[in-house]
C-alpha cells in the first residue's frame, strides 16, 4: 500500500459517510447522526495532520478535502432546514455566498488563467461558526439541550460572517482582478507593438 495515499482515502471515507449521515438526519435520529458527524470531523483533522506531518500532500487532496468539508456542512444544514430546525433564509444566504465565490473564481480563471486562492481569516472564521452552529444543534437535539440563547447567537454570527466574508472576497478579488487584467492588457499591448516593429523592420530590409 502506498501510505502517501492514506489522507486521500480518509477524505473519500468522509464523503461516503454523507450517505448514512443524511439518512439518519432525515429520520431525525440525531444521536447517531451526532456520532457520525463527530467521526467525520475527526477524519478531517486526521487527514490534515497526516498530510502536513508526513508531507503526504497531493493535488487530489488539495481539491477534494475542502469540497468534502463543505459538503458535510451543506448537507447537514440543508436537512436541518428540511426538518424545521433551521430557517430557509439562513440556508439561502449561505448558498448565495458560496455560489458568488465559485462563480467569481470561475470567471477569474476564465479571463486570467490559473490562480491560487487562499481562504481569508474571515472566511475561516465563518466556516468555524457554521461548524459550531451545526455541532451545537446536533448536540442539543441528540445528546443534551443547549440554551436557546447560545444557538441564537450562533445563528446571527453565521449571518454576519457569511455576508461579511462574501463582501470581503468580492472587494479583495475584484481589486486583484482589475489589477491583473490591466497588467495583461499592457503586456498584450507591448507584444503587439513589438510585433509591429518587427514587421516594419522586415519590410525595410526587404526594400533595401
Amino acid at each position: 500500500m502506498n501510505w502517501s495515499m492514506l489522507p486521500n482515502f480518509i477524505t473519500l471515507l468522509r464523503v461516503v459517510l454523507l450517505v448514512p449521515l443524511s439518512l439518519l438526519l432525515l429520520d431525525e435520529n440525531y444521536t447517531y447522526a451526532l456520532m457520525l458527524f463527530i467521526v467525520a470531523g475527526f477524519s478531517d483533522a486526521l487527514d490534515g495532520f497526516l498530510a502536513k506531518h508526513f508531507s503526504w500532500v497531493s493535488r487530489f487532496g488539495a481539491i477534494v478535502d475542502p469540497l468534502a468539508d463543505k459538503a458535510l456542512l451543506v448537507v447537514t444544514m440543508t436537512i436541518l432546514v428540511i426538518n424545521g430546525v433551521l430557517s430557509w433564509t439562513l440556508l439561502i444566504v449561505v448558498a448565495i455566498r458560496d455560489i458568488f465565490i465559485v462563480a467569481g473564481a470561475y470567471y477569474y480563471h476564465y479571463r486570467l488563467g490559473p490562480y491560487k486562492m487562499q481562504p481569508s481569516y474571515l472566511s475561516k472564521f465563518n466556516t468555524f461558526i457554521q461548524l459550531l452552529l451545526v455541532s451545537g444543534l446536533l448536540v442539543s437535539l441528540g445528546y443534551h439541550p443547549i440554551p436557546p440563547t447560545f444557538i441564537t447567537v450562533l445563528i446571527w454570527l453565521t449571518y454576519f460572517t457569511t455576508v461579511s466574508s462574501g463582501v470581503h472576497y468580492g472587494v479583495v478579488w475584484g481589486k486583484k482582478f482589475k489589477q491583473e487584467l490591466q497588467l495583461k492588457k499592457e503586456s498584450q499591448h507591448g507584444n503587439d507593438e513589438a510585433d509591429k516593429a518587427g514587421e516594419n523592420s522586415g519590410e525595410g530590409e526587404s526594400a533595401g
